[in-house]
Parts: C-alpha cells; sequence; structure tokens
C-alpha cells in the first residue's frame, strides 16, 4: 500500500475523560494559572453552573447564564460586561455548542483561558472553529485563540440530556467526521479519528435511545463525539458545515436538528464525486453512505425534513442563493440549482437515492 503525502499537525489541547471527571474542573483551574473563573451557560442550565460554581468554591467569581444559540454577538457583548465587571482570568464553560460558543468568543477578544465541560455531543470544544451570528447572518473565523485549553469530559454529566437532543447532537458530531473523510487536507490520523468516531456513535446512539441513563451507553457516545469534533477541528469543513450555516445564521433553524436533517443529503451529493472516501462510511451504516445515514438517523426517532423546522419552500430559494454567494472548496462542484435540489430534498424529507 502506497501512502499519500500529507501533513498532520497535533492540536495543544488537554483532555479529560471520565465518569467524574467534573469534580476536576478546580483542580484545572489551579494547573493552567487562573484564580478568578467566570462560569458560563445558557439559561435552562443555570442551576447546574451554580452548583458547579459552588463546587469550586472561592475559584467562581461569577455565573453569566446567557448564552444562546448561534452565539450572538449582542449576548457576547453583556458577557464581556461581566468579565470584565468580575475580573475574570478564565472562563468555565458548562453545556453545549451555545456555551462553548460564547466561551470562544470571550477568548477571542480577551484572550482567556478556556476549560469545556460539555454535557452534550457538539464537539465543538474540539476545534479552533467560531461562528457568530449578527444582524441575521452568520460568519465562522478559524483562530488558535478560541481553541479551548482544557475539555472535561462527564459521561454522567449526559446522563440526563433528553433523548432526541442526544439523537440530533449525534448526527451534528458523524456530520462532523463524515465531512473530515472527504477534506482537502485530510490525513491518516484524521481518518482514523473519523472512523472511530462514528462508529462509536453507530454503536452508542441506538443503546442510549433505548436506555437513556446506561452510563455505557453515553460514554461511547461522548467519546464518539469528542473524536469527531477533534476531525471537525483538525480540517476544512465543505458543503454541509457550510449549509447549516446558512440556515442557522439567516433562517434561525436549530442547530442540531438542521445538522441531523441535511447530513445525508449532504453525503450524498458529495458521494457521487468521491464514492471511494465515502466508502467506509457505506460499511458502517450500510448501503450507500447518504442512504444508511438516512436510515440511521430515522431509526433513532430523529427529524429528517427541514420543513419541519419551520422552512418554507420560499425560503429554500433564498437560502440557495447565500449559500452560492461566496465559492468555497467542496468535493463535488455545486450552483445555486443543485443546492435548491438537495435543500428541496431534504425539506421533504425524502430518503437519498441508492
Amino acid at each position: 500500500m502506497s501512502v499519500a503525502a500529507f501533513t498532520y499537525r497535533a492540536r495543544p489541547s488537554t483532555v479529560v475523560f471520565g465518569r467524574g471527571a467534573r469534580s476536576r474542573v478546580a483542580e484545572w483551574i489551579d494547573r493552567i494559572g487562573a484564580r478568578r473563573a467566570l462560569v458560563l451557560s445558557t439559561p435552562q442550565q443555570e442551576a447546574d453552573a451554580r452548583a458547579l460554581a459552588g463546587g469550586i468554591g472561592g475559584r467562581a467569581t461569577g455565573v453569566f447564564a446567557g448564552a444562546a444559540m448561534h452565539t450572538p454577538v449582542a449576548v457576547t457583548q453583556q458577557a464581556m460586561e461581566v468579565v470584565r465587571s468580575a475580573g475574570a482570568d478564565c472562563v468555565v464553560s458548562l453545556g453545549g455548542g451555545s456555551t462553548t460558543g460564547l466561551g470562544k468568543a470571550i477568548a477571542l477578544r480577551t484572550d482567556l483561558p478556556q476549560i469545556v465541560v460539555p454535557t452534550t455531543y457538539a464537539g465543538s470544544e474540539a476545534t479552533d472553529i467560531l461562528g457568530e451570528t449578527d444582524g441575521g447572518r452568520k460568519t465562522t473565523i478559524r483562530d488558535e485563540k478560541v481553541r479551548p485549553e482544557v475539555v472535561i469530559y462527564d459521561p454522567d454529566l449526559t446522563l440526563g440530556l433528553p433523548v432526541a437532543m442526544s439523537v440530533t447532537s449525534g448526527l451534528n458530531a458523524i456530520a462532523h467526521a463524515a465531512e473530515g473523510l472527504y477534506a482537502p487536507d485530510r490525513n491518516p490520523v484524521t481518518s482514523l479519528m473519523a472512523l472511530e468516531g462514528m462508529r462509536a456513535l453507530r454503536e452508542g446512539l441506538p443503546r442510549l435511545v433505548a436506555a437513556p441513563r446506561d452510563p455505557d451507553a453515553r460514554s461511547d457516545a461522548l467519546y464518539g463525539a469528542w473524536l469527531c469534533g477533534t476531525v471537525l477541528g483538525s480540517v476544512a469543513m465543505a458543503l454541509h458545515h457550510k449549509l447549516c450555516h446558512v440556515l442557522g445564521g439567516s433562517f434561525d433553524t436549530p442547530h442540531a436538528e438542521t445538522h441531523a436533517i441535511l447530513l445525508p443529503h449532504t453525503v450524498h451529493f458529495n458521494e457521487k464525486a468521491v464514492p471511494e472516501l465515502l466508502r467506509p462510511a457505506a460499511a458502517l451504516f450500510g448501503g450507500s453512505a447518504g442512504g444508511g445515514l438516512w436510515d440511521f438517523a430515522g431509526s433513532l426517532g430523529a427529524p429528517l425534513a427541514l420543513r419541519d423546522l419551520g422552512l418554507t419552500e420560499a425560503d429554500l430559494d433564498r437560502a440557495a442563493q447565500i449559500a452560492t454567494k461566496n465559492p468555497y472548496e467542496n468535493p463535488r462542484a455545486f450552483d445555486a440549482t443543485s443546492i435548491r435540489a438537495l435543500l428541496q430534498a431534504a425539506w421533504e424529507g425524502s430518503r437519498p437515492k441508492d
């Protein structure tokens, strides 16, 4: 076997994984040399954030529980006022992608170190990517300043994650890995991580649907999400993530559900151009990669149609125009017409044809 030339860069983050690992937050605040941690969360997780702040004692300088989906700039500005008034020298982000995004937005503006304690399978805690929304548009940057220094994965924190959210969050993670398989800057290490992450989620998600408080199933899913997030943070993303950012930023669709619905269709679209790169994913899920992922999502009770998120067919016309306004790299060439057809299939919720 010949190995194609590649470049691999190891990413400088510390990962702490294991049941009960949340008890080590105070230890890691000390180890990064911080003294005054601002704990971040969404309004829905404020009680958990305050419990975490209580657990780290005098190291906590307060709680900001205003994190919101798609990281609105206005919310970041509010959080920045709290950062300054509290004299915080690090942030501890407890939650999913919304809270992690807020921590990253603060780090971009202040270079404060971040400790992330994920409670979903979003995977953004493993990346140098920040998406912010302002004026109805979502913009995305990559900057090492926003990559968290420490990520503490405690599967027990996901035991209460509702099944529907667990499923869509897990499919969101699988999307990171799927695009990593055909990324132009992929390498043997990221490809191995992508397939192992997909495998772990392929095994863990059905088990947690059947038994939501099964700690082993939750551990498998969280492990898979970490691997898939690491892939997202290591290589370039393409059509799938672009479309999700368009729909989320311009139409305020829910992040994980949008990823879950689009995933089979974007993979199917690119599978036509690079079937050999997606063949391992097809083997994991059965049939073609796109069709297999649609079947897998349906078996988990995941949403399958964009129309169920409140989008109209007129919205699809606008989304296709926005998505093709700025060219970007993708394995298969596309235009507004082909993107509009992809979105129509996702809007209807039809199965991609093998």
